[in-house]
C-alpha cells in the first residue's frame, strides 16, 4: 500500500509541474502559531524544509472539504499579499497530506528504541493504531485518485 501511495505521489507532483520551491516552516499547524498584541509568532522550526508554498498552508486548514475551499480562499488572499501563489500547487495538498501521516508513522518506528517513545506513544505498538493508519492510506490513496 505505501507503494501504491508513493507511485501516486510521484505522479501527483510530476503533474503539478512547474512549481517554485521555497524554505518553509514544515509543520505549519494551529498550535506551531502563538499570537501575541504584536501578531503571530510561529515557533517549533525543527521541521523547516524546502518545497512548495502550498506546504506550509494546508495545515492550517480544517474541517470539511467544503469548508476548507472557504479556508483556502482566505489564506490565498492574504498570502497574495506577500507573494505570489501558483494554484496548481493545491493539487498536492492530498500526497502532501499522505507523506506527512507516512513520515509520522516512520518517525516513531525509528525512535521505537529510546525508552520514552514507548510511554510517550503507547498506542503505536496497537493493533488499532495499525489498522487506523492502514484505513487512512487507503483513504488518501482514494483522495490521490480522484484529485
Amino acid at each position: 500500500m505505501a507503494e501504491d501511495a508513493l507511485a501516486l505521489i510521484e505522479q501527483r507532483f510530476t503533474e503539478a509541474t512547474p512549481y517554485r520551491t521555497l524554505r518553509l516552516h514544515g509543520d505549519c499547524h494551529p498550535g506551531n502559531v502563538l499570537w501575541t498584541d504584536a501578531g503571530p509568532h510561529f515557533v517549533d522550526l525543527d521541521d523547516c524544509v524546502t518545497g512548495p508554498a502550498v506546504q506550509d498552508l494546508w495545515m492550517l486548514l480544517s474541517g470539511r472539504p467544503h469548508e476548507q475551499r472557504a479556508q483556502i480562499e482566505d489564506l490565498l488572499e492574504g498570502y497574495g499579499e506577500f507573494a505570489d501563489f501558483n494554484w496548481h500547487e493545491l493539487s498536492l495538498i492530498e500526497p502532501l497530506r499522505t507523506l506527512r501521516i507516512m513520515h509520522y508513522a516512520g518517525w516513531l518506528a525509528r525512535r521505537w528504541d529510546d525508552p520514552a517513545f514507548p510511554r510517550a506513544f503507547p498506542w503505536f505498538e496497537e493493533p488499532k493504531y495499525w489498522e487506523q493508519h492502514v484505513l487512512d492510506l487507503r483513504e488518501q490513496i482514494a483522495a490521490m485518485q480522484e484529485g
